[in-house]
């Protein structure tokens, strides 16, 4: 997929509303902090994936993230936009060129790219939101995976979020909410960053099964084959309006789209509908980065990636990089659910309530979230 233009600077960025999710590092994760002091030759970049700077999703909120950390050490910031996955290594060719000091690329796919450019520049340092840089889509001639779960550059950090636990809380209130006893979700292409969010809206729907003996069901993704419905990939248009639709058809009145700006694509078919249905976001507080689709947004399913590149970038200047994961959990407020913002007085009046005390029970790992995509 392409954009229709390359964009070399982020134009309008929404501000981030407050809410309940206060979006930080955690214990294991850099310190971050604007009391460093930054050289003042220190050059923090960005490469986007080729949804662009203007997804209202992690790319968006990822160079939100590096330029709030420029701007409280004091120094510039460069950043490049990817139209196509072609530009990747390309893309961090040229900010190497620029003399970047710190790389942060935005994606899973841009793992090779990155892991390739670690190796072969020992002087800069890297980090990638979404990715292990651990080869772990690497296959070897018998075409099992040969990567062994660990990062294997010294120079490169990855940004990681166990979306799921809070995906888990999205998929319970979805159950909730949901009218005809279906609920949907798809994605943009099936890899970990995006099938982590369905495993854990799944989980959710099957939790509140369980607890209120109740038969939801989940359309779009199967959790026990892995199986479901994507678009190929991350811009909005035709595929992305046809899988929500798919789902629409099939009776979902909650629909979660996993993908960047594959959610506008949604929107578009809810409205089309005009059953009311809703809709959650995804990275960030979509009611917040876009108001067009406040009327039938849920909530969102959030993750700190602008938290995360600000604290790696501090680090980076302040002479603590390491190539220990950034881990973005319930516990450390990395990931979170949103408010339910206009949709707080329709929703179950103890559904709250319930969501305070089922996140609880994930922190202290009375519920166990799994999905085969969770960050190590």
């Amino acid at each position: 997929m392409t954009l229709t233009s390359r964009k070399t600077a982020l134009a309008g960025l929404a501000a981030l509303g407050v809410s309940a999710l206060v979006l930080a590092g955690c214990s294991a994760a850099p310190t971050g902090g604007s009391t460093k002091t930054a050289a003042s030759n220190f050059l923090p970049c960005m490469v986007s994936d080729s949804g662009g700077f203007d997804d209202h999703s992690f790319n968006e909120i990822g160079l939100q993230g590096l330029q709030a950390a420029a701007k409280d050490l004091g120094v510039k910031e460069k950043h490049v936009e990817s139209n196509t996955n072609d530009d990747y290594a390309p893309n961090i060719e040229a900010m190497l060129g620029q003399g970047c000091n710190l790389i942060v690329t935005v994606g899973f796919l841009l793992s090779s790219a990155t892991d390739a450019a670690a190796k072969a520049n020992p002087d800069a340092n890297f980090a990638i939101v979404d990715d292990g840089l651990d080869n772990a889509g690497a296959t070897g001639a018998d075409g099992k995976p040969t990567g062994d779960g660990k990062v294997d550059v010294t120079n490169g950090k990855p940004i990681l979020f166990d979306t799921a636990q809070a995906a888990f809380l999205a998929g319970y209130a979805a159950a909730s909410y949901s009218k005809t006893g279906v609920v949907g979700t798809f994605g943009g292409i099936q890899i970990p960053p995006v099938t982590i969010f369905m495993d854990g809206f799944a989980e959710g729907v099957a939790y509140y099964n369980t607890a209120k003996s109740k038969d939801v069901k989940v359309v779009g993704w199967d959790v026990a084959s892995q199986t479901g419905t994507f678009t190929g990939g991350f811009a909005a248009g035709v595929e992305a309006k046809t899988a929500a639709q798919g789902l629409l058809d099939q009776n979902a009145d909650v629909i979660l789209p996993v993908g960047g700006p594959i959610y506008q694509s949604a929107a578009e078919a809810i409205r089309d509908k005009k059953n009311g249905s809703v809709m959650i976001g995804v990275d960030a507080d979509v009611y917040n980065t876009d108001t067009s689709v406040r009327d039938i947004l849920l909530t969102s399913v959030m993750k700190g990636v602008d938290s995360g590149v600000k604290a790696v970038v501090e680090d980076a200047a302040g002479g603590d990089f390491n190539n220990t994961p950034y881990i973005g959990t319930l516990k450390n407020n990395g990931v979170g659910l949103a408010p339910f913002h206009d949709y707080a007085g329709k929703v179950d009046s103890g559904l709250a309530n319930e969501i305070k005390d089922i996140k609880a029970k994930i922190i202290s790992g009375d519920i166990k979230v799994t999905s085969a995509a969770t960050p190590k």
